[in-house]
């Protein structure tokens, strides 16, 4: 199923609430002037305000779904709808916002 591109400008929270930015975003093709993200590289989040004794707040996460066709450097693309699980809690990553212009499938 088709689904809107991810770029670095997308809002990407952990369940928690915390700002999640890709590591290392695809610079060779952009959407409204900003780079794709790719599967491959994970993300970090900052601000996770889940402070249990254990497993602590989310630092990473990695996307475990993306783009079937359509890839970036050899990269499948992450879509709004890719699914991503961060590191320690296992909880997901939500994907608040993003560019609305490009779809992929």
């Amino acid at each position: 199923m088709p689904g809107f591109v991810l770029h670095q400008g997308a809002v990407v929270l952990c369940a928690h609430g915390g700002q999640a930015m890709p590591t290392v975003p695809s610079p060779t093709v952009t959407v409204t002037g900003m780079p794709v993200t790719t599967f491959g590289a994970p993300y970090v989040v900052a601000g996770c305000p889940f402070v249990p004794p254990a497993p602590g707040p989310c630092v990473t996460a990695q996307f475990v779904t993306f783009s079937t066709r359509v890839t970036s450097n050899g990269q499948p693309l992450l879509l709004l709808d890719s699914q991503a699980v961060c590191v320690p809690t296992g909880t997901p990553l939500l994907i608040a916002s993003t560019q609305t212009r490009v779809t992929a499938q």
